[in-house]
């Protein structure tokens, strides 16, 4: 369920969501830094600096694959026969399983909240508290069919490892064992994230308001128990937000039958070899999290969503024989009393944490800079 999740609070942290995914998750409130727009302006403003500059200058945004910076090319001979090859034969195939997978989790969806009042919080509605067989239901099919959906897209083995709060020493803060984690925090690198987590671990997701009216996939966001959020809403909505994200932590802390909840902190994606600054949205509620690092090990396409245009992304992934993604499971990190206090120390700990966990560099900019560092790629191809 590809997210959108836009900024929600504080500057190096909070509930956002990032601006490419169609999601539904993230994890920030409110990015303070200004949210620059792609213009035509910036584009021809960061168009003098070379290519090279700027990919130093933004390099978490840039794509390293074999079809160049924002999938544009240029091909080789060879890449455009295994194109062909796949468009013919490949493409025609998962995009009819996908849709199957689709409109039967729907259908499932629809049965199990047949007679079923959602839950209704202000502008909010889901069904995340249904109990009994109808959430069992739910969770295991969704699970599932997220599973099957990911190997339908090539993703046929996930490497997955646990770490145990053995390999890290007293990294992870003061602990009672007895606290249940109340979010899963994530490093964010595609929409192919959200399909992972649904079938690791089905939690709740924050989503654009707009993901709710969708066909098909607007029920079954509301079955996860997403927050909806409107993408350009104003300052006194993303309180509300924030609110209702950390009450949804919290609930899920104290009560093992609330789902999860979801969160990216980073606020938007990254060519999976660097770390963002974290938003603090995750870190409000005082209570556990649940670190999770994921990568995709590619040799011909990355299936990052970083520069590519989403329609594009999806045509390369389509086309890829297989695609590999690799999962790291860190234990749950318990925060000091004065991490409890200091959401922005908390958040900048599990940072640092993940990255050397995750072997990731460690990287200052953010959302601003990724729009600019867009709007100067699209003034170069459109100028030539």
């Amino acid at each position: 369920m590809g997210s959108e999740l836009k900024s929600l609070t504080g500057s190096n942290g909070s509930l956002a969501q990032h601006e490419d995914s169609p999601r539904g998750v993230s994890g920030a409130f409110k990015d303070e830094r200004p949210l620059l727009k792609s213009d035509s302006n910036a584009g021809v403003a960061e168009s003098t600096e070379s290519i090279e500059e700027m990919e130093k200058k933004y390099a978490p945004y840039v794509r390293h694959d074999v079809y160049g910076t924002m999938g544009l090319g240029p091909w080789e001979t060879k890449e455009k026969v295994l194109l062909g090859i796949a468009l013919s034969i490949l493409v025609p195939i998962r995009l009819v399983i996908g849709m199957l997978i689709l409109v039967l989790y729907y259908l499932i969806c629809r049965i199990c909240t047949l007679f079923s009042a959602p839950n209704r919080d202000e502008e909010q509605e889901d069904y995340a508290h249904m109990g009994g067989w109808r959430r069992t239901t739910v969770i295991n099919s969704g699970r599932f069919l997220s599973r099957a959906m990911l190997f339908t897209l090539g993703f046929y083995w996930i490497s997955e490892s646990h770490r145990s709060s053995s390999d890290q020493g007293e990294s992870t803060g003061l602990r009672d064992e007895s606290e249940r984690p109340g979010a899963i925090v994530s490093n964010h690198v595609s929409h192919l994230d959200i399909l992972y987590h649904m079938s690791s671990s089905f939690p709740s997701f924050v989503a654009k308001r707009s993901v709710a009216k969708l066909p098909l996939v607007g029920l079954i966001s509301k079955c996860l128990g997403c927050v909806y959020v409107q993408r350009e809403s104003k300052s006194s909505d993303f309180k509300g937000v924030a609110g209702i994200v950390t009450q949804r932590i919290i609930e899920a802390h104290q009560n093992e039958l609330s789902p999860r909840m979801l969160l990216f902190p980073e606020g938007t994606t990254t060519n999976g070899d660097f770390l963002l600054p974290f938003k603090t949205g995750a870190f409000l509620a005082k209570v556990p999290v649940l670190p999770v690092i994921v990568r995709y090990p590619y040799s011909r396409f990355s299936p990052a969503w970083d520069t590519i245009s989403g329609a594009r992304h999806i045509f390369l992934l389509l086309c890829q024989f297989v695609n590999y993604m690799e999962v790291v499971h860190l234990p749950a990190y318990y925060p000091s009393e004065e991490e409890k206090e200091n959401p922005k120390l908390y958040a900048n700990n599990v940072r640092k944490l993940m990255a050397v966990e995750g072997n990731l560099t460690l990287s200052e900019i953010g959302l601003a800079e990724k729009r600019i560092y867009h709007a100067a790629l699209n003034g170069m191809f459109s100028q030539s």
